[in-house]
């Protein structure tokens, strides 16, 4: 069976999160190589069943975040991915984050994985451990390097949990330079997890590109259908949780109620 096809523009794309926990070499890591696999492949099944059309596999449980991950973290987080590629048929896609596009990448085409997000794209931005300046020159030449061209990109622009180094762009500018830059579609978040994502601010991003839109923050069942009307799909993570909690596993029941919310 031929994978889906998403992003295409032709109808809306429903991404959900497989957060692993804490990896080799991280604050939180609890010495249970085993058990972050075994986490990832179990709510990676979690969404395929429940509906969703691809999934993110992401080291979400590596607070504090570095921009670039350490060695046992990308091995980590690849044998994640590939267990994960093996046990779903969706497209499947990979954030090593905060902005680490080299192993996004590299973990993308040792699994097989269809698109990599890229948090830092095109802006400057401050967050908890510095400055992270753009990556989307380094990004585009290696994955042409690496022969990842049908590897796809998905760009945040003016990314969550960071402030932009120069207040004064807008989300248009950043908008329009990413989908300059090579990205395949673009991410538009609220300010942290959870948080909706401002229906004004995909409006902007929506005016001024040609590529796919997603909304990558608090889309939830609530609210799904306000902003798929305008934006081509969303990157769902917290609200698929008992409580929002990111350290809970997938709930199918609460994946079901924004897939039915869509309807």
């Amino acid at each position: 069976m031929s994978k889906k096809e998403i992003l295409t523009g032709k109808e809306t794309t429903i991404i959900g999160m497989v957060h692993c926990p804490a990896l080799p070499g991280t604050a939180g890591f609890d010495g249970n190589y085993q058990r972050i696999i075994e986490r990832a492949v179990e709510d990676a099944v979690t969404l395929e069943r429940a509906g969703v059309d691809a999934l993110i596999v992401e080291n979400m449980g590596d607070t504090p975040f570095s921009a670039i991950m350490d060695t046992p973290q990308v091995a980590a987080l690849s044998v994640a991915a590939m267990a994960v590629r093996q046990a779903v048929k969706i497209p499947i896609g990979i954030d090593a984050a905060f902005n680490d596009c080299k192993a996004s990448l590299s973990i993308a085409g040792i699994t097989g994985a269809d698109f990599v997000r890229i948090p830092v794209f095109v802006d400057t931005v401050v967050f908890t451990d510095g400055v992270i300046y753009p990556a989307a020159r380094e990004c585009m030449i290696f994955r042409k390097n690496m022969g990842l061209e049908h590897v796809k990109i998905l760009a945040d622009i003016q990314v969550k949990h960071a402030h932009m180094l120069i207040s004064g762009i807008t989300v248009e500018q950043s908008a329009k330079e990413a989908a300059d830059n090579g990205a395949d579609a673009i991410i538009v978040t609220g300010s942290v997890i959870g948080a909706e994502t401002p229906i004004a601010a995909i409006k902007k991003a929506k005016n001024v590109v040609k590529i796919p839109i997603l909304a990558g923050s608090g889309v939830n069942a609530h609210n799904i259908k306000d902003q798929m009307e305008i934006a081509d799909g969303a990157i769902i993570g917290s609200s698929l949780k008992k409580n929002g909690k990111i350290s809970n596993p997938i709930s199918y029941e609460l994946v079901r109620e924004v897939i039915e919310g869509l309807m």
